[in-house]
């Protein structure tokens, strides 16, 4: 990397970066970053230029973006099963989708890289002490002790090993046979078997015809066989995103090698922050998120930094409005950007606008909020002239109660069976291949 590149790479060390970690160790930090400069990449400039080409056709209406996993990985959950269960859950949801809608579904998982959270505050209290909040286990541990919270740099090498052998795993399920589209219905017929969610069943029932029809005819399945699966996740940690970030030998641009897509924090994308200023070099398609309190201007400006010449795919915004806003706020935004004439994603969070503590004390979600606003997301984006482009959620592929509502109605009561996250309630796999049954309703108009 010749020196102007390097200084370009650096240029949002002068801009105010917020959510970064205070670490004690400044030169364990230099040390551990420079290691990672010298490793290989974890996703290489091709794979992002094919999602870009993918993520332009989702802006023009050809294709549907899904993107799911943990609020937050942990380093104890990266294991083979909890990995494929959410694949697997993504692969189905993909599924449905794409027979409902009668187009490609992009998809992507906040997987193998999804290990850091910003915070509403710095620090926490409990029974008197005062310590760091946990920012997921790129930055400090989860227990409540001095040791375990202090931020660490070393955590971020384990990050990338962590993700690179994540990455290895998820190649090998999409690519070796695992995601076959025969396979995936299979998967689906347990859920379709299940008596609660009978009223989905002219679409499991339609699917399996659609599939043996295919079988009789003598339809050439070595073509679905496989499936592009891609990684994101927030570009929340500047220095290991910048140490992750590599010189294209075929075209001089610079990408990040971290993950295929990276997207930018409500509370990190104020235009001259750091975190927007490092999006603006690299060549990867890049998401904001806005929230309620979002202008119009505010994207307009995004726009000019993030994609001036109008590259398609380029630039997504995801919108996190909360049930109560959605319909009210978003068409604005939708009109002031349509008359750019720029082309943008527009995606939909329901999860992060919606969350509530229940009665008996749990960080959770309704389903019946997450659906309203997605319903709300699609009237919005139409009725102001857009492309509903997409969906962000947080997942897992394990039987969680996290999430109250859904089918099988998870109650308050319920939540202490299976409350397993350490920062955001997730919407469980049977609520979310419920929800993917349910988009299709929008997706086909």
């Amino acid at each position: 990397m010749d020196a102007q590149t390097f200084a370009k790479l650096n240029e949002w060390r002068n801009y105010p970066a917020q959510q970064q970690p205070s670490y004690a160790d400044k030169r364990l930090l230099r040390e551990i970053t420079e290691d990672l400069r010298t490793r290989p990449p974890l996703v290489f400039a091709g794979e992002v230029d094919q999602l870009t080409r993918k993520l332009a056709a989702a802006a023009a209406g050809q294709a549907f973006v899904l993107t799911g996993g943990d609020c937050a990985e942990t380093f104890a959950d990266s294991t083979a099963d909890k990995i494929r269960a959410k694949v697997q859950t993504i692969l189905q949801m993909s599924l449905v989708m794409s027979y409902g809608a009668s187009m490609p579904i992009v998809k992507m998982g906040r997987i193998a890289g999804q290990y850091s959270k910003p915070r509403s505050a710095p620090q926490e209290s409990k029974d008197g002490i005062t310590l760091p909040s946990y920012r997921g286990d790129a930055v400090n541990g989860f227990a409540f002790t001095h040791q375990s919270r202090q931020p660490d740099p070393r955590r971020l090498l384990e990050m990338y090993q962590r993700s690179a052998t994540s990455l290895n795993l998820i190649r090998a399920f999409t690519q070796g046979g695992y995601a076959d589209l025969r396979q995936v219905h299979l998967w689906n017929q347990g859920f379709r078997n299940n008596p609660a969610f009978s009223k989905y069943e002219t679409i499991a029932s339609e699917l399996d015809r659609a599939l043996r029809f295919m079988t009789a005819v003598g339809a050439d399945f070595d073509s679905i066989k496989t499936v592009d699966f891609y990684s994101a996740h927030e570009s929340l940690l500047l220095e290991y995103e910048s140490a992750m970030t590599r010189v294209d030998s075929r075209t001089g641009k610079l990408y990040d090698t971290s993950a295929h897509y990276l997207w930018i924090g409500e509370r990190t994308r104020d235009p001259e922050s750091a975190h927007v200023k490092q999006a603006m070099q690299i060549a990867n398609p890049i998401g904001v998120k806005i929230g309620p309190n979002t202008s119009p201007q505010d994207l307009l400006r995004l726009i000019d930094l993030l994609n001036p010449e109008g590259v398609p795919g380029r630039l997504s915004f995801i919108t996190r409005m909360g049930v109560g806003n959605i319909r009210k706020v978003l068409p604005g935004l939708v009109k002031a950007v349509e008359e750019t004439g720029n082309p943008v994603v527009w995606i939909s969070d329901p999860m992060h606008g919606n969350t509530i503590t229940s009665v008996s004390g749990y960080k959770t979600r309704r389903f019946s909020d997450i659906l309203g606003e997605v319903e709300g997301f699609f009237q919005a984006v139409r009725e102001a002239g857009g492309i509903p482009g997409g969906i962000h959620i947080e997942l897992t592929g394990d039987d969680v109660t996290e999430v109250m509502g859904g089918s099988q109605d998870v109650s308050d009561d319920a939540l202490a069976e299976r409350y397993e996250t350490l920062v955001d309630p997730r919407l469980n796999h049977q609520q979310s291949l419920e929800l993917a049954f349910l988009l299709t309703q929008y997706l086909a108009v």
